[in-house]
């Protein structure tokens, strides 16, 4: 670790020696230049933000409603839920985003629906299908660790699968797999830069942008994988204060 910490200082400082290899005066917030540009840039927070929000909830919806019957003890109940999480998991996330994007209103269109899809829904609904997979499946684990006692003593005090599930199940599995599910959420931040390449005003698309006009992609988009670490990092701190209030965190 000494080593490359050492190597980049030693980087850092030769290209600061040398003229024109460096161009931090492009994110100087001393200067209106720098001021204005990391302005531009700051602005693509609320976008990512906002994108990732609504995303992961849709995730989290459509993944429980995938994994309540991929644990159905009828076959042929299980096997649609089986279908969508493979399939689902095996398409990578930006051939899918353009299918979205480009495709969906064409099949809409087809069957007789006029629908536009904007960059800021394409890449929501791409982003909320492609992570309900993966919650599915932390769903489907997370309830299948409760012990099958509780289920019973359910059955006896009268409640029925919905009430059981309600009541019972989900509240004990939601304090199980909510460190997964932060660790999903973080994806989603993370691959809410894809959105860029549809114009969503985000993050990414936003440093692209700058790096056209400036033509210093090194400063800028240093500037950019901090302001991911920034967020992540603010994530990872909500979700560790949610689990020592949810009593999650095991730790303890």
């Amino acid at each position: 670790m000494k080593p490359i910490l050492a190597l980049t200082a030693l980087l850092l400082l030769t290209g600061c020696g040398a003229a024109g290899n460096w161009g931090w005066y492009v994110i100087n917030p001393n200067t209106t230049q720098g001021a204005n540009n990391i302005k531009f840039l700051l602005n693509g927070f609320g976008a990512t933000i906002l994108l990732s929000l609504i995303a992961a909830g849709m995730s989290m919806v459509i993944g429980l409603m995938v994994a309540l019957p991929g644990m159905s003890s009828n076959r042929w109940v299980r096997l649609p839920s089986r279908i969508y999480i493979e399939f689902v998991r095996a398409i990578p996330l930006l051939p899918m985003l353009f299918w979205v994007f480009y495709g969906l209103p064409v099949v809409l269109k087809s069957m007789g629906i006029s629908v536009s899809i904007d960059a800021f829904w394409g890449a929501i609904i791409t982003l909320a299908i492609s992570d309900s997979a993966f919650t599915a499946e932390i769903y489907r684990s997370g309830i299948q660790s409760i012990n099958k006692g509780q289920t019973e003593a359910a059955k006896t005090v009268g409640l029925n699968y919905r009430q059981t599930m309600r009541y019972v199940i989900l509240p004990q599995a939601i304090k199980r797999i909510l460190p997964p599910l932060a660790n999903q959420f973080i994806y989603i931040v993370k691959m809410s830069a894809f959105a860029s390449v549809i114009g969503m005003q985000e993050l990414t698309r936003r440093a692209n942008e700058l790096v056209v006009t400036e033509y210093r992609p090194l400063e800028i988009y240093t500037l950019l994988i901090f302001e991911y670490l920034v967020l992540v990092l603010a994530i990872s701190f909500f979700v560790r204060w949610l689990e020592r209030k949810m009593g999650s965190d095991e730790s303890r």
